[in-house]
């Protein structure tokens, strides 16, 4: 033991470094307090500032609570397999969206209604012409012609022409071309329209065909293709190239062999009105009946004569 500078004993230590080293880091734990406790305080000084009706960070926390709310009840929704396995009712029944138009009240004639449903079954093309042409005999005040296409089209369709058109996404085809290239595109593809320009660029006119009734098929062939890309000219050579000998020359003798020389409208009018005035010299095989002979007749006639 040893005296201290005011003159109490004070026990050895032994261990004095041991004890030292105790000594600073009870020093600096008390002092990593105090630094902690003023930093606590400086905080919560900053934040009683913050929430001051004046302060801008105030009222910028303020406006981003509903949004931080939203988003925090966003993560902890839960989505179960019940709620993924259960059924739900579709938005939309059909294809064609419902157009927008002024009228209040739009109300179809049965009568027009019934006559778009017994259009024959015919080609593309054809479906789509005679449907137009019915649908431009009616009329609504502030409902334009595609509204009134789109509204009745599905009516015109039946059977696997109708699955087809609601086999798209609901509500998705929004106007009158949209569902035109998507028929167009089903029941008339790529490969068929090149099998109808061929068919036209190889036309020519049967043995036993009149002018008229060649011309009247070249139309058709034409009609059943409206995408064939043949200019009228273009056209007017086919036909000519096309027909048989005899209407040839016919043709010949009335232009002098000169009906290349023409202008497609001159060519044109020739042509119609040859085939107006069509007898039966126009044919290429003429069928001249003959008196059977008396060997000729059957067993019938020979009774009744």
């Amino acid at each position: 033991m040893h005296r201290s500078p005011t003159g109490n004993l004070v026990p050895l230590d032994l261990e004095i470094e041991a004890t030292l080293r105790r000594n600073r880091a009870e020093r600096r734990r008390k002092l990593l307090q105090d630094r902690t406790v003023t930093s606590i305080l400086e905080e919560e000084t900053d934040f009683s500032d913050s929430l001051s009706p004046d302060s801008p960070s105030s009222r910028e926390s303020t406006t981003q609570l509903p949004e931080t709310t939203i988003m925090v009840d966003e993560q902890h929704q839960r989505i179960t397999l019940e709620d993924y396995s259960s059924s739900s009712v579709p938005q939309f029944f059909t294809s064609i969206a419902r157009p927008e138009v002024q009228a209040h009240n739009i109300n179809y004639p049965h009568s027009l209604i019934h006559l778009i449903q017994g259009l024959p079954n015919e080609g593309a093309y054809a479906h789509l012409a005679t449907f137009i042409e019915i649908c431009n005999t009616f009329k609504i005040v502030g409902v334009p012609n595609e509204a009134i296409r789109l509204s009745l089209f599905s009516f015109s369709l039946a059977g696997e022409a109708k699955r087809c058109l609601h086999s798209f996404k609901g509500n998705t085809l929004k106007t009158w071309e949209e569902v035109v290239e998507k028929f167009i595109k089903k029941y008339f593809p790529e490969s068929k329209t090149v099998e109808r320009i061929v068919v036209v660029s190889s036309f020519h006119q049967f043995p036993d065909e009149s002018l008229s009734e060649a011309l009247e098929r070249f139309r058709g062939l034409l009609r059943r293709t409206p995408t064939h890309g043949f200019s009228e000219p273009i056209q007017l050579n086919m036909l000519i190239d096309g027909l048989g000998p005899q209407t040839k020359q016919l043709l010949y003798a009335s232009t002098g062999e000169k009906i290349k020389l023409m202008t497609p409208k001159e060519a044109t009018e020739l042509i119609e009105n040859m085939s107006a005035s069509d007898h039966v010299i126009l044919r290429d095989r003429t069928h001249q009946p003959t008196k059977k002979s008396l060997l000729e007749l059957s067993s019938h006639d020979a009774l009744l004569a």
